[in-house]
C-alpha cells in the first residue's frame, strides 16, 4: 500500500479541502474494497510537531506522525496556507526542507491552493507550469518570476509535481490523483458521490481582476487609474505614454515589471472585467455591452473576452446572469 502524507504547515491553513481530499481518498479505497481490491493509500497526517492536534473552528485533525519520522511516503499533499504567504514559507523551512529530501527519494509532490508557493519555495517548480489561486497570482509571479505560473489551469501535472486553482479546485486535483493512483472508474463514482464536475479544468471564469497597484511607480499607477477611467475609450499605448511623457519602450518596460502586465494586456483585462460585471447584472446585447467598453469588433471582442474569461460572452452570461441561466 502507498503512503500518502498530508502535511499540515506551520501557521494557518484552510482544512475544508485538506477534510475533502481525505473523504476523496477514503471514498476511493472503499470502492475498490467493494470490488474486491486492496486500498491504493494509507493516509498519514504529518507536521513537524505533535505537541497537540490541529484546531480550527470545530474541526479537529490529530497528527499521526512528525516529518522526522515520515521518511518514507509515495505522495505529499501540501493544503493552502493563510493570508500572510511570505511568511508562511520562513515559517514552513524545515518542511520545505522534508518536502525537498522525500522529493528527491522520488515522492510526487502536490499542492492544494496556495500550497503552490510551499512547492516554489522548495525549487520544486523551478522550469515546470504551476497554478495557484487566481487572487495569489500576482505575488506569486513577483516572489517566482521565473516559474511559468498558468492562472489558467485548474490542474496542473509535470514530473511528478501536481499543483492546483483556488481551493474547491483541489478536489478536482484529487479526482484527478484517483484517476492516476486507482483508475478511471473510480474517480468517476467519487465525482458523482461528492457531485463535482470532473472535466473542469479551466478558473479563468472565476477570476476577479481587481487591479495591480501593490508597487512604487507613482506615474503607472496614474496610467493605470487613467485606464481605469476610460473604459469606453479606445486607448492606444503610445497616446497613453505621451500622455505620461515616458518613452514607449520604457513605459512597456515599467509597466509590465510594476503589474504583471503589458499596457495592453491591462486594458484588455480592465475592460473584459467591466464587462463581466455588465454581463452578470444587466438585459444588455452583448453588442451594447461591447461598445460601452471601447471595443468596435465583434470578433475581437468574444476573441479577448474569451481568452480572459475562459468562456464566451453568451456562455458566461447564462452562467452568471439568472435572467439567462438555462437558455
Amino acid at each position: 500500500m502507498k503512503k500518502l502524507a498530508i502535511l499540515l504547515p506551520n501557521g494557518s491553513t484552510t482544512l475544508s479541502s485538506l477534510i475533502v481530499t481525505i473523504e476523496l481518498i477514503e471514498k476511493a479505497n472503499e470502492y475498490f474494497a467493494s470490488l474486491g481490491q486492496d486500498p491504493v493509500f494509507t493516509t498519514l497526517i504529518v507536521g513537524e510537531k505533535l505537541s497537540k492536534p490541529l484546531t480550527q473552528h470545530s474541526i479537529h485533525l490529530q497528527y499521526d506522525q512528525t516529518i522526522a519520522q515520515a521518511k518514507h511516503v509515495d505522495l505529499i499533499i501540501v493544503p493552502s496556507l493563510g493570508d500572510n504567504l511570505e511568511n508562511a514559507i520562513i515559517e514552513n523551512k524545515n518542511n520545505i526542507n522534508w518536502i525537498i529530501s522525500r522529493y528527491k527519494d522520488g515522492a510526487e509532490v502536490a499542492s492544494l491552493c496556495t500550497g503552490a508557493f510551499i512547492l516554489a519555495a522548495a525549487g520544486i517548480l523551478n522550469g515546470k507550469q504551476c497554478s495557484t489561486h487566481w487572487g495569489s497570482a500576482e505575488l506569486f509571479k513577483r516572489m517566482f518570476p521565473k516559474i511559468d505560473l498558468r492562472i489558467e489551469r485548474i490542474i496542473t501535472e509535470e514530473h511528478g509535481v501536481y499543483t492546483t486553482g483556488g481551493a474547491m479546485s483541489s478536489m478536482n486535483l484529487v479526482l484527478h490523483i484517483i484517476e492516476k493512483y486507482y483508475d478511471r472508474e473510480t474517480a468517476i463514482f467519487c465525482a458523482k458521490v461528492f457531485e463535482i464536475d470532473i472535466e473542469r479544468n479551466n478558473q479563468l471564469p472565476f477570476v476577479i481582476f481587481s487591479g495591480q497597484k501593490n508597487h512604487e511607480d507613482a506615474e503607472i499607477k496614474k496610467a493605470q487609474q487613467f485606464i481605469e477611467t476610460n473604459i469606453g475609450t479606445k486607448l492606444i499605448v503610445d497616446d497613453l505614454s505621451s500622455r505620461f511623457s515616458i518613452a514607449r519602450r520604457n513605459f512597456d518596460r515599467r509597466f509590465k515589471r510594476a503589474t504583471g502586465n503589458t499596457p495592453l494586456e491591462y486594458m484588455h483585462r480592465v475592460k473584459v472585467e467591466v464587462a463581466k460585471r455588465k454581463l452578470e447584472g444587466s438585459r444588455k446585447t452583448v453588442n451594447e455591452i461591447m461598445e460601452e467598453v471601447g471595443y468596435s469588433d465583434v470578433r475581437a471582442f468574444r476573441e479577448v473576452f474569451k481568452k480572459m474569461a475562459g468562456m464566451s460572452p453568451i456562455d458566461y452570461r447564462r452562467k452568471y446572469n439568472k435572467q439567462y441561466a438555462g437558455q
